[in-house]
């Protein structure tokens, strides 16, 4: 095994101590919850005979007189999610599966899922991140039944994964594995849809030209096939051990996709098909996901997402999910790593590529395997896998019939297929990290570099102050934004209204980019994952509405965002600036931003919310 490099160690090290305080904690409660005993012999007569009465007799009689196993299924699907709309069946395989192991499976709960795709723009999307934390909230009421000895739970997208992880984690005494359902096929290629949006921006293409293209884009049951938040999770879920090994990026047409989900029921229950040479055949401990969760694991997801120039919402979400295993994490932590962690893969919006082209070339099986192979990963944590993370540096692949036994193979990623798309950690595409941190007089922030063009690292520029999405996009529609421009949307963060997504910036922004004109956005709300090319100093904490230095902020001001250097800064003089008072939100942007689509249900949301770096909890 190689060493892990010294970064690697220096940064789990300060993460350990960090966190000691809370880890400490929260595995003595794993520990203790861990030697209960079964929830059928433990709860009261009435409880259990509630908890079976609506399964067949056969399954009553394996779970309370056998005492078999029983697996509890919280599921994100509906058929609104294209992405989710292959889970409507997936209950059925998964307890035939576990009935043909003698054990037994039940539905324990659903979660929502929203697509941000749909809301994208719209008063929706005030709702989408706080969405993460109710999903966390309904893993947990479905759990609560406690009635399980281990968990399979089904999600995919952008707040689905890490709110599923998040609630598991507070249940981290089961063993866990998760279970996704893979890309749509390839339709009209990502640069070609975002070449028409930018047209339609202009007004050079209509309405009908633009749904068209969308529609040839999204097109299918299945992820988007871009590499924005939802693709990058299943990229952090392979690298933490917590798929099936390969599982990410099969397409749900594919035949070897109800074999892999038969696979996750035969690995929670430790019976997880050999793969040759590595994994060993006798029955594997699954260890409970609470504990497989710990620091090293929690580095390996940050290096694989920095590795892939994955999606910048999880400088958000994997704080938040860190803190519910009791581990403490910053964006010092990701800073650090992404001054050795090269980026490996271009795949869209960092490349041209999109996430079919990026698993035929090897996937996320050759960015572990190269970043093990670098000593950029901990190759000695536990997974839910007896051969440990090295198994997750293979491809899956298939022979037979999805319900023979040993219908599933293993292959290995390496070396890469296209290195158009994949490249060694020996020569990769760039020597560090697709993300870095801001610091400077505005707050903290982060960007996503791998994707923006070398010449727009740097940008100075006079600021234009927007307090809304909407007035941005006014102005570009009526020609003020045709110079050099540092455009500042504030208001945007998690307690002004819960900090939406403002990807439909990003037409106009490139646009003018496109113009010969240095352009950059800074704001404390979200890009979406698929942020492109325009580059954009996000997640600005302290909020505005916190009191943070982006309401100080005026026209005119000239703003520096350095991404070589790792500084953003208003060029006020420091006595000037220090002096400047906080300008404020006014009655009717809270009444706005506050009212309509539910947006009243997350009033408390708003009020409780902790900081973007701290994860923008609102359970803490």
């Amino acid at each position: 095994m190689t060493k892990p490099h010294s970064t690697l160690l220096a940064v789990t090290e300060r993460i350990r101590e960090r966190s000691r305080p809370s880890r400490d904690p929260y595995l003595k409660r794993v520990a203790e919850m861990r030697t209960r005993q079964r929830g059928s012999d433990r709860m009261g007569c009435a409880n259990v005979a509630h908890a079976v009465a609506g399964i067949p007799a056969s399954d009553k009689f394996k779970v309370v007189t056998e005492r078999a196993p029983n697996i509890g299924i919280v599921t994100a699907y509906n058929d609104m999610l294209s992405a989710h709309a292959p889970f409507q069946h997936y209950p059925d395989v998964i307890k035939h599966e576990a009935r043909r192991l003698g054990a037994t499976a039940q539905v324990a709960g659903g979660v929502p899922a929203m697509c941000d795709g749909v809301t994208q723009g719209t008063p929706g999307m005030e709702l989408s991140l706080f969405s993460r934390d109710v999903i966390a909230m309904g893993t947990a009421v479905a759990l609560t039944h406690d009635m399980f000895d281990a968990a399979l739970l089904l999600g995919i997208c952008d707040k689905i994964v890490p709110g599923l992880l998040i609630g598991a984690l507070h249940f981290g005494h089961l063993p866990m594995v998760f279970v996704p359902g893979g890309p749509m096929p390839s339709g009209l290629s990502n640069s070609a849809k975002a070449k028409v949006r930018e047209q339609a921006a202009q007004g050079l293409v209509g309405r009908e030209g633009l749904l068209d293209a969308e529609m040839k884009a999204y097109h299918a049951p299945g992820t988007c096939t871009f590499y924005g938040t939802a693709n990058s999770n299943q990229m952090l879920m392979e690298a933490m051990g917590l798929h099936v090994p390969g599982t990410a990026f099969v397409q749900p047409g594919d035949a070897m996709r109800e074999a892999l989900t038969r696979e996750a029921v035969r690995t929670v229950l430790g019976e997880g098909t050999p793969m040759s040479g590595v994994t060993p055949q006798e029955r594997y401990p699954v260890p409970p996901i609470g504990q497989l969760v710990d620091e090293r694991c929690i580095v390996n997801a940050m290096a694989a997402l920095l590795a892939t120039g994955g999606s910048t919402n999880h400088l958000i979400h994997w704080v938040a999910v860190a803190r519910a295993a009791g581990i403490v994490i910053d964006w010092d932590d990701f800073s650090r790593l992404s001054e050795v962690v090269p980026l490996l893969t271009r795949v869209y919006p960092n490349g041209t590529a999109d996430v079919n082209e990026f698993q035929a070339a090897g996937g996320p099986g050759f960015v572990i395997g190269e970043l093990l192979g670098a000593g950029l990963m901990h190759g000695d944590v536990l997974t839910v896998r007896p051969g440990g993370i090295g198994e997750w540096a293979h491809i899956p692949a298939m022979r037979g019939e999805p319900s023979a036994e040993g219908v599933l193979h293993w292959e290995s990623a390496l070396p890469s297929r296209n290195l158009h798309v994949a490249r060694p950690a020996a020569e990769p595409f760039s020597a560090t990290g697709g993300l870095k941190l801001l610091t400077g007089n505005l707050g903290r922030s982060v960007i996503k570099v791998s994707s923006v063009p070398d010449d727009r690292h740097v940008v100075e520029a006079p600021a234009r102050v927007f307090d809304s999405q909407g007035a941005l996009q006014k102005a570009f529609a009526a020609g003020e934004l045709e110079r050099d421009v540092v455009c500042v949307v504030r208001w945007q963060g998690p307690q002004a209204n819960g900090m939406p997504e403002l990807h439909k910036l990003t037409p106009p922004l490139s646009v003018l980019q496109g113009k010969g004109f240095k352009v950059a956005l800074v704001t404390d709300g979200r890009m979406s994952g698929a942020s492109g090319k325009v580059p954009a100093a996000i997640h600005l904490s302290p909020e505005a509405a916190d009191g943070g230095p982006l309401a100080k902020v005026r026209d005119g001001d000239l703003i520096r965002l350095d991404a070589v250097a790792g500084t953003l800064e208003a060029l006020v003089p420091k006595d000037e600036w220090d002096a400047r008072p906080l300008a404020t939100m006014t009655d009717a942007q809270r009444e706005e931003d506050g009212h309509g689509l539910g947006r009243e249900l997350f009033a408390g949301m708003r009020r409780n919310a902790t900081t973007a770096e701290q994860g923008a909890c609102t359970w803490l």
